[in-house]
């Protein structure tokens, strides 16, 4: 169920508030009171950090299948987001006034057919890839292969470069390759207005 402007706008927000309640108590903020009810709906979610005004990435992470309720997800994500992704450093205070809140929630997962070409079951511009390939996992949200100016064979070779895996790895038919669509809410500039994306 696709979610409306309000409550995307409303996850943002929880996201920002989530990073500020983690900087001030250094642990998760409880879930607010009278939260939209959809919210407690099992949904997969990414939270996206990237800087302003350049749009570089500083941190993504996220759940890719509906493990829990959306709202604990949000608060979760955001703070590993700007505390946990592994490609970056903790986030600083500073660096918070300066960063655009990104969340993207997903659709459920599709499984592609592996008797058929890959590439012809996806499309840039609507699907995000996941792959699962015995321990490694790696998934691209909807928005990357757009950003990146990536074809069909390009994503599905970066997924697996994501997943740690070799590029061709689409080609063997070992690992399990899902596609999914996402609902991308976000900030226009920090604290900014908020505005759901269209890729």
């Amino acid at each position: 169920m696709d979610l409306s402007l309000e409550q995307g706008k409303y996850l943002v927000k929880l996201a920002r508030k989530s990073i500020e309640y983690y900087f001030k108590h250094n642990e998760l903020m409880p879930k607010p009171e009278g939260y939209p009810e959809i919210l407690n709906e099992k949904r997969g979610v990414f939270v996206t950090l990237n800087n302003c005004p350049d749009g570089s990435l500083r941190g993504c992470i996220g759940y890719p299948l509906a493990y829990e309720p959306l709202i604990n997800g949000v608060i979760s994500s955001a703070v590993s987001a700007a505390f946990g992704d592994p490609r970056f450093k903790p986030l600083s205070t500073f660096e918070f006034d300066n960063v655009v809140v990104e969340i993207t929630v997903l659709s459920p997962m599709i499984s592609l057919d592996s008797s058929k070409n890959y590439a012809e079951q996806i499309k840039v511009g609507r699907d995000g890839l996941y792959v699962v390939c015995g321990a490694y996992s790696g998934l691209l949200l909807p928005q990357v292969p757009v950003e990146w100016g990536w074809n069909e064979e390009e994503f599905l070779a970066n997924v697996c470069q994501k997943a740690g895996l070799p590029y061709t790895c689409y080609k063997e038919k070992a690992c399990v390759f899902y596609r999914f669509t996402g609902q991308i809410f976000e900030e226009v500039k920090p604290y900014g207005d908020i505005v759901e994306k269209k890729i």
